[in-house]
C-alpha cells in the first residue's frame, strides 16, 4: 500500500500547485488579442463538444470536460467584454470585436481528467485561468524607465523616415519655436502636447508602431491631466545637459521634465508593477501581415518597436523587467497573427519571418533558459483554402469577404522567410487584404493552431 499512498500524495500536491495560472495576452496595437481571448474562451467552452483542438492532447484523448467563466479575484478591473465581442462576430453581416481600451480580465474554471488517477484524487480536477488583456498601445512604455527626459527626447526625434516624420510637421514647426528657458505657458504647452499626440494618432493610423507614450493614443480618465502634457523637445541634442538642468522649476523645460518624470512614476511603473508580476504565461501577438503592407519604412519601425518590447521583455535576470518588479513568468510563446490571410504553404515562411525578426530576442530568451515557441495562428478564422486551375495548372488561393463586403476569391502572395532588403520591396508581389469573419453558424470558432497554442501554454498543467 506504501506506493500507491505515495502516488495519491504526490497527486494532492501536484493538485495545489497547478490550480491556477495568470496568462497574459500581449500585442501592439491591431495584432488582434481581443480575438485571440474571444476564441481561447470559446475554444474551452466548447471543449468536448464542437472545438476542434486536436494538437492540445487534454482534449484528443478526451479528458478535456470543459470550462466556465466565473467571478475574477480583483473586483476593481472590468472584465473581459467576451459576451459582446461573440455578439460583433454573430452579427448580421460579422465584424470584428471592438479593440482593447483598457485592462480587462477573466477567469475560467477548467474541468479535465488526470491522465493518472490517484485514490483519494478523484476522477476529476479544476485549473482556473486568469486572463489577461490591456491595450497594446501602454506596452512600450516600459522602456521610458531607462530614461531621462533628455534621452527621451533625443530617442524620440520622430525624424526616423519621411513618411513618419511627415506626420509630425505642424508639431515639429510649433515647437521648434519653443523658448526651453522661457517660463512655461500652461495653455502653450497642453496645445503642443495636442499637437505631438495629434501625430502619434495618425502614425498609428498610417500604420506605425514605435509610438510613445502609449497613454497619449488612449488617454482614458487621464485625458485632459497636465500628465499627458508633455513632450520631447526637439534640438535637445545641440543644448549642454548641465544649463538645461540649471534652468528654474518654473521654465519649459523644467516643467516638460518633472511631467515626464511623474509619468514614469505615476503611469507607467504603477502598470508594470501591479499587472506584470502576477503573470505565469505569456503570449506575444505579432501582425506581420499589416507591416509588409504597409511598406518598408513601417516595416522597420515594427521591428524597432519589436525589439523594445522583447527587451523589455527579456526574462534573464539582468532585464529591466526582472530588476524592478521580479516577474515569474516561466513560459512564452510568440505568435504571427492572421495566418489566415495567407494561404496554407506560406505559414511556415510566415513563422521564419517572425524568427528572423525577433533573432536577438530569441537567442537571449534561449540563453536565459525561457522555454519559447514562435508559431502562426488565425484565432478566428475569416478565410477557406480553395485552389484554382489557370492553363491547366493548379494554384493555392484564399476564398473570403473583405471589410467592404465584397466577395474574394485570390492568391495574395509570398511570405518572405527573412527580413525583406531593398530589393524585395522594389519586386514586392503580394497584397494581403483585410476580411471581415466568416458568418457563424453556431458551436466554436474556427481556427488555426488555437490548440497548438493552448498546448504550449497551458497543456501541462491539464496531464
Amino acid at each position: 500500500m506504501r506506493q500507491p499512498l505515495a502516488r495519491e500524495l504526490h497527486d494532492l500536491l501536484e493538485r495545489g500547485r497547478d490550480r491556477q495560472l495568470r496568462l497574459a495576452v500581449t500585442g501592439l496595437s491591431r495584432s488582434g488579442k481581443t480575438a485571440f481571448l474571444t476564441s481561447l474562451v470559446n475554444q474551452l467552452r466548447h471543449a468536448g463538444l464542437e472545438a476542434r483542438l486536436d494538437l492540445l492532447p487534454v482534449a484528443r484523448e478526451g479528458r478535456l470536460l470543459g470550462a466556465r467563466r466565473v467571478n475574477q479575484q480583483d473586483l476593481g478591473v472590468p472584465r473581459f467584454p467576451y459576451d459582446q465581442a461573440m455578439a460583433a462576430l454573430d452579427a448580421t453581416p460579422p465584424h470584428w470585436p471592438e479593440p482593447t481600451r483598457g485592462i480587462s480580465e477573466l477567469r475560467l474554471t477548467i474541468r479535465y481528467r488526470p491522465t493518472r488517477r490517484g485514490l483519494l484524487g478523484g476522477e476529476t480536477r479544476e485549473l482556473a485561468l486568469d486572463l489577461f488583456d490591456y491595450p497594446g498601445e501602454w506596452l512600450l512604455d516600459l522602456p521610458l524607465l531607462e530614461h531621462d527626459y533628455p534621452s527621451w527626447s533625443l530617442a524620440q526625434q520622430p525624424a526616423r523616415g519621411h513618411e513618419r516624420a511627415a506626420l509630425f510637421t505642424d508639431w515639429l514647426a510649433a515647437a521648434a519655436e519653443l523658448d526651453p528657458a522661457a517660463a512655461a505657458d500652461e495653455g502653450q504647452l497642453a496645445e503642443l502636447a495636442e499637437r505631438y499626440a495629434e501625430g502619434l494618432r495618425a502614425a498609428r493610423e498610417a500604420g506605425f508602431a514605435d509610438l510613445q507614450p502609449g497613454r497619449f493614443l488612449l488617454p482614458g480618465e487621464l485625458a485632459g491631466a497636465p500628465v499627458l502634457q508633455f513632450f520631447p523637445l526637439p534640438g535637445i541634442e545641440g543644448a549642454e545637459r548641465a544649463a538645461l538642468d540649471r534652468l528654474p522649476p518654473e521654465s519649459n523645460y523644467a516643467t516638460l521634465a518633472k511631467r515626464f518624470r511623474h509619468y514614469q512614476q505615476h503611469i507607467v511603473r504603477p502598470f508594470y508593477r501591479d499587472h506584470f508580476r502576477r503573470f505565469d504565461r505569456q503570449i506575444v501577438l505579432v501582425d506581420l501581415l499589416g507591416a509588409l503592407n504597409a511598406g518598408p519604412e513601417r516595416f522597420e519601425d515594427l521591428s524597432r518597436a519589436l525589439a523594445n518590447l522583447m527587451q523589455s521583455f527579456d526574462y534573464g535576470k539582468r532585464s529591466l523587467l526582472s530588476r524592478l518588479f521580479a516577474p515569474r513568468i516561466d513560459r512564452l510563446a510568440i505568435a504571427a497573427t492572421k495566418a489566415d490571410h495567407v494561404t496554407p504553404e506560406q505559414h511556415g515562411r510566415l513563422v521564419a519571418l517572425l524568427e528572423a525578426l525577433l533573432a536577438e530576442p530569441l537567442k537571449d530568451l534561449r540563453f536565459a533558459d525561457v522555454p519559447v515557441r514562435a508559431l502562426s495562428l488565425a484565432a478566428i478564422r475569416a478565410t477557406e483554402s480553395r485552389e484554382v486551375s489557370h492553363q491547366g495548372r493548379r494554384s493555392p488561393a484564399l476564398r473570403g469577404t473583405d471589410l467592404s463586403g465584397e466577395e474574394q476569391l485570390l492568391f495574395p502572395g509570398e511570405v518572405p522567410d527573412r527580413l525583406p532588403d531593398a530589393a524585395f520591396w522594389a519586386r514586392q508581389g503580394f497584397d494581403f487584404p483585410a476580411f471581415r469573419p466568416a458568418p457563424r453558424e453556431g458551436g466554436a470558432l474556427l481556427h488555426i493552431r488555437m490548440d497548438a497554442a493552448l498546448d504550449w501554454l497551458i497543456g501541462d498543467k491539464l496531464q
